[in-house]
């Protein structure tokens, strides 16, 4: 494979913050108000407790809780405000731009939307309380959240315990523990959890197979997966293969932030935490296609070039190729506090022709999310086109989340340090199939009656 990457070029905007507040692509409520009565009994308590409560519960990670009409009640304006305005529940992407087919979408209708902002604007009435649907059975929150889709992890693999103090500088915690796989297996799904009240204390965490050679060298393998804050969890895409090998070590890259980042922040010392790996796998003899697999895209480039003024915003851009055809599974983009919004884009050099795949206007480090195209709708990249990321920064005292705008930023692993990459699932297609695939979607787009 042959991967080429420009240099990444830095402009710093004189004037407001390219992606504002106001140009944000989440639409609110008001845009499409709801004028009939609303109850929480007849409308408002199924979303909550479709949406909201696997979070906002007794040991989950939100701040509140919101099982009971006495409970949304309560906190009725924090619900209008989140959610009308798109940050609850926490998945930013842009609805307007880009390809809205997405597995595990956490984002709420606009229906659904406009009906919670219409109940509380009428008074967040209980409606009859008779009404009120059943609490459904929630997971355990100390277990995996794929089991309840996919059963228990085929195997867990655990990392060896750290403390965590409540202050003071970033930490890496980097073990080895051994995977126990006698066998090549491919991956049907994979999960990263911090454990207990770790996961606000837990930045990212990058497991990579390795394998120790006969001659005691290391050899690194390929990522098992990559979680960062919020991060839900990877499920493969039919007929590919993500490689878990046999005798191998897992090696583990976990940046741990003391006292913890977000409303859920335990600010207390965590002791003896540890992280937990989750593998789904294939079984035994699986038949695919082609491989998966799962990279950190860089498009930043280093300290010289990557410079954030004192109340100042940034903008960098970078760029990949492949001498061959991929599909892209999913996208994830990354970067630090300062980072307020990123673009996925693909360029294509036969025809000009620039397209917009995804677009995350509000992007927030306290909530992460693997974007995970549908099946038919993943890009198809032909060979030789161009992937641009686009990575938007805020250093000012309007981003919510910025602890001291009157640093000055450069490109680092600190959480107080700031940097821009993609996460990206690949599946490394040949021409033939790559052609396949485009003859089938053509073919499933067209109107029956013209594929009689």
């Amino acid at each position: 494979m042959v991967m080429i990457r420009t240099a990444t070029a830095t402009l710093v905007l004189a004037a407001t913050f390219a992606v504002s507040e106001a140009q944000a692509q989440v639409q609110f409520a008001s845009a499409t108000p709801v004028t009939r009565e609303v109850t929480y009994s007849g409308d408002v308590a199924e979303i909550i407790q479709q949406n909201c409560i696997v979070c906002h519960r007794p040991d989950g990670i939100g701040p509140m809780n919101l099982l009971t009409y006495e409970d949304a009640r309560r906190y009725a304006q924090r619900i209008r405000t989140q959610v009308g305005s798109g940050e609850m529940p926490p998945y930013a992407y842009d609805r307007d731009i880009g390809i809205q087919d997405l597995k595990e979408d956490w984002r709420l209708s606009q229906d659904d939307i406009a009906t919670v902002v219409a109940w509380v604007d009428q008074g967040a009435p209980l409606g009859n309380a008779a009404d009120v649907p059943p609490l459904p059975v929630l997971p355990d929150p100390s277990e995996f959240t794929l089991a309840e889709q996919l059963g228990p992890p085929d195997i867990i693999i655990r990392s060896t315990p750290v403390d965590v103090p409540v202050n003071g500088l970033d930490l890496w915690h980097r073990p080895i523990t051994p995977t126990g796989l006698t066998t090549d297996r491919c991956i049907r799904a994979a999960q990263v959890k911090p454990a207990g009240n770790a996961k606000t204390v837990v930045h990212h965490v990058i497991p990579t197979f390795q394998r120790t050679r006969e001659d005691g060298t290391i050899e690194p393998l390929q990522r098992a997966t990559e979680y960062a804050m919020g991060k839900y969890g990877e499920i493969m895409p039919d007929n590919v293969c993500r490689i878990a090998p046999a005798n191998s070590d897992l090696s583990w890259d976990i940046h741990l932030f003391p006292g913890g980042l977000g409303a859920g922040a335990p600010g207390t010392v965590i002791e003896d935490n540890v992280v937990e790996l989750g593998l789904w796998l294939q079984p035994e003899g699986y038949q695919y296609e082609y491989s998966q697999d799962l990279r950190l895209y860089g498009f930043e480039e280093g300290p010289t070039e990557m410079i954030i003024p004192p109340n100042g915003t940034a903008m960098t851009q970078g760029y990949l190729s492949w001498d061959h055809p991929v599909r892209i599974d999913s996208w994830q983009p990354h970067g630090h506090l300062r980072l307020r919004a990123a673009s996925l884009e693909v360029f294509y050099p036969t025809t000009g022709r620039t397209e917009t795949i995804s677009m995350v206007s509000k992007w927030s480090a306290v909530w992460h999310q693997s974007h995970i195209y549908g099946d038919n709708v993943s890009p198809l990249i032909p060979a030789g086109a161009v992937i641009i990321q686009k990575n938007w920064y805020d250093n000012t005292a309007e981003n919510p989340n910025n602890p001291d705008p009157d640093q000055w930023i450069n490109y680092g692993a600190r959480t107080a340090d700031e940097m821009g990459h993609g996460w990206m699932a690949v599946t490394h297609l040949d021409e033939e199939g790559y052609q396949e695939l485009l003859s089938e979607r053509a073919a499933a787009a067209r109107p029956a009656a013209d594929q009689q």
